[in-house]
């Protein structure tokens, strides 16, 4: 049996490298496991009285619900989230932070360079319904084009895709719950990695496309186009216009071809699911490492998922570059334990019951390593959903923690890339924006080939270093940038992914 890992000197748990069988004492003391313990769970160093702390990451994870005995096997039956400190210190790693920035020699990548100075690292046409009723439009549409087998014409155009969704409509024409539609729709329509785009609406929604020009200050030099079926004969009709109108854009949209593109001009989502207790042990730190590589060049990477940082927002905080970024960030947290009270809920609602079996106990213990993943470079700004990003470096962005919702504001906010680590697996993918899945365990890696692009499980089993880790993803983000198709990709997935964070009543 392998050794346990002990992640700091602090902690009063190690951390489980293979399954344990009832009887055994993988620690070499302590009392005799009662039942079978799997991989990525924790076993207590010591004796824990009831009520005390638990430690792991050298941070609070917990407390004991009823006393432990050394060597026992620590989780939810023995260990609750209670209350963490508020005590966060704002600004006081700030300088450390800076100097974690890594000086690195410029890189490039293969981009698509669009008029308005952006570049992209896909090249598709969006179909975008501004309403539930035209969803059905624009999948036909798609789908009809792509079967024709006619974009084999067309080798520098990546592909026809439907944003569809199941709201813009019966709700309020303000209101957060309309402005993220509105952000969502139009960072996915003008996206750097979209060609060109049609808006397709029913017509008489509450979500209109003029009402959002206004909004966003349109220029008339965006690259799209905009109908509705009212106005066009109706659902046949209007599936033939936008097929007719897809292959009259063509032969434009494959004049772009991909030039050589300093990487800091990549923004890069974060997401994590399905995790597991190697989540914080491998992907997530050397996603963390590649993430302040990155910084190092000149990009950006976006971290979100409010939720699933509560209880390691301090860390966040600790490094922000002013009082006011870190307060961006402590008026979501308090609005999100607002919003999960009104709604019968709590933030430690996560972990999932995924989460607990590979090993996560409560919300600190997830957030902790799910924090991981974005390095340790200065919190240089906070973010509403599927707002625009501009400031280079670490960035956080308000969204659920839900994966699909999350990712679809990362990439309305103009996220080329997505990175995404899992320890349980995960069968996510997203458009337009490919999504580089990394296992953090070998067993997952081994058991989903054909889902995993990328195993950090060897950290691990195989003593590989995080900075050789972080580095090996960097170089897949540049190749995938580039063009590399992703697993993801190759599988078609990433349509149904599309999913817009709805806030508040449907009338």
């Amino acid at each position: 049996m392998s050794d346990p890992i002990l992640l700091d000197e602090r902690d009063d748990v190690a951390i489980l490298t293979t399954r344990a069988k009832a009887g055994e004492t993988p620690l070499g003391r302590g009392a005799a496991l009662g039942a079978p313990v799997s991989p990525g769970h924790k076993l207590a160093r010591h004796a824990i009285a009831k009520g005390a702390p638990i430690r792991k990451f050298g941070q609070v994870i917990g407390y004991a619900t009823m006393d432990i005995s050394e060597g026992e096997h620590v989780h939810s039956h023995n260990c609750e989230i209670g209350a963490h400190g508020r005590d966060y210190g704002i600004g006081a790693d700030l300088e450390a932070a800076r100097k974690t920035v890594p000086e690195m020699a410029p890189r490039s990548f293969r981009g698509y360079r669009r008029g308005d100075g952006r570049v992209g690292t896909r090249n598709v046409i969006a179909l975008v319904a501004t309403v539930n009723c035209s969803a059905t439009v624009i999948r036909q549409a798609a789908e009809e084009v792509m079967r024709s087998g006619i974009l084999a014409q067309y080798p520098n155009v990546d592909g026809v895709v439907a944003f569809a969704h199941g709201t813009g409509c019966g709700m309020n024409n303000e209101g957060p719950g309309w402005e993220n539609l509105q952000r969502v729709l139009w960072g996915h329509a003008t996206h750097p990695n979209v060609g060109a785009a049609i808006f397709v609406g029913l017509g008489c929604e509450v979500m209109q496309i003029a009402r959002m020009k206004q909004m966003f200050e349109a220029t008339g030099s965006e690259r799209f186009h905009g109908l509705t079926i009212q106005e066009n004969g109706g659902t046949r009709a209007t599936v033939g216009l936008i097929a007719a109108k897809i292959r009259e854009m063509l032969p434009e949209v494959n004049k772009a071809e991909r030039s050589d593109c300093p990487v800091s001009e990549l923004t890069l989502a974060l997401q994590c699911g399905g995790s597991d207790g190697y989540s914080g042990i491998s992907a997530n730190p050397a996603l963390g490492i590649a993430c302040d590589m990155l910084v190092g060049l000149g990009g950006t990477v976006v971290l979100s998922e409010t939720p699933e940082i509560f209880g390691a927002e301090e860390l966040l905080l600790r490094r922000a570059e002013s009082s006011e970024i870190a307060e961006k960030l402590l008026e979501r947290i308090r609005w999100w334990e607002g919003y999960t009270s009104m709604n019968g809920g709590s933030m430690d609602n996560n972990p999932s019951p995924g989460n607990k079996a590979g090993g996560l106990t409560t919300i600190l213990e997830k957030s902790l390593g799910a924090v991981a993943k974005a390095g340790s470079t200065p919190l240089r700004d906070v973010l509403a959903y599927g707002q625009q990003i501009r400031t280079p470096g670490l960035v956080f962005m308000d969204t659920p923690g839900y994966d699909p919702v999350s990712a679809t504001g990362q990439i309305a906010g103009g996220a080329q890339v997505l990175v995404f680590t899992t320890g349980r697996g995960s069968a996510f993918g997203s458009k337009p924006a490919p999504t580089i899945k990394v296992a953090t365990n070998d067993t997952l890696y081994e058991a989903m080939p054909d889902d995993m692009d990328l195993n950090a499980g060897d950290v691990v089993s195989k003593g590989v270093s995080l900075q050789e880790k972080g580095s090996e993803i960097l170089e897949m983000v540049i190749a995938t940038a580039s063009g590399q198709a992703t697993k993801s990709e190759l599988l078609g997935l990433g349509d149904n992914e599309f999913l817009p964070w709805q806030i508040g009543a449907v009338m």
